[in-house]
């Protein structure tokens, strides 16, 4: 049971701690301070569900659907390529943003992007569903239950450490600079991501 978990932990926390969009905008708002909470919560219960419904087994028919997963990159790339000119906007935007109470948004917006970035994304489709979920196939009955449980720990280790850990690079982010930094960052990655999932169109 202990290495059904650990191997799950340890798989789980490969996949997820990536330079992504998700966890860029957790970064953000983990420096501003903003319903820090409810964010990490809903990424990491996303990752759950999403987890557990690759180890039911539903991960081998979403595979069998090559139309599936190009329209889900499609529309992930359209929603990247958006939120990345946002972030260059706010890195050109002379205004200077402080750590907290500017620069945020409300909790309902701030959820909604959020949702976004989680189900519009195809990688953590392939990630928690397909490979996550295939590799559980290694493990029998109560040993596929730990494993699975192991995997969904690790989402939420990594999003509630990385969401509460941003405060310590608050003294950082005290400058505008810092922001211009971050937001152009966040906007290469973004892009960077929108063009591959294209390049990846058909090919699945």
């Amino acid at each position: 049971m202990t290495t059904a978990f650990f191997y799950g932990f340890t798989l789980g926390a490969t996949l997820i701690i990536a330079i992504g969009a998700q966890n860029a905008f957790i970064l953000r708002q983990g420096l501003l301070r903003q319903h820090v909470f409810i964010l990490c919560l809903i990424c990491a219960l996303a990752d759950a569900l999403l987890i557990a419904v690759g180890v039911a087994g539903v991960g081998t028919v979403v595979a069998q659907s090559p139309l599936l997963i190009s329209i889900i990159r499609i529309c992930g790339a359209a929603f990247l390529f958006f939120y990345a000119a946002i972030s260059l906007r706010r890195a050109f935007n002379p205004e200077a943003m402080k750590t907290r109470g500017n620069g945020g948004s409300d909790l309902k917006t701030a959820i909604l992007i959020c949702l976004t970035f989680t189900f519009l994304n195809p990688h953590v489709y392939l990630d928690t569903v397909l490979l996550l979920g295939g590799l559980s196939a290694g493990f029998d009955g109560p040993g596929r239950l730990v494993y699975a449980i192991g995997a969904m720990m690790a989402s939420f280790v990594w999003f509630f450490g990385l969401g509460y850990g941003a405060r310590l690079l608050t003294p950082l982010f005290e400058k505008p600079r810092s922001w211009q930094v971050l937001d152009c960052l966040i906007a290469f990655v973004m892009a960077a991501i929108a063009v591959s999932l294209l390049l990846d169109v058909g090919t699945a």
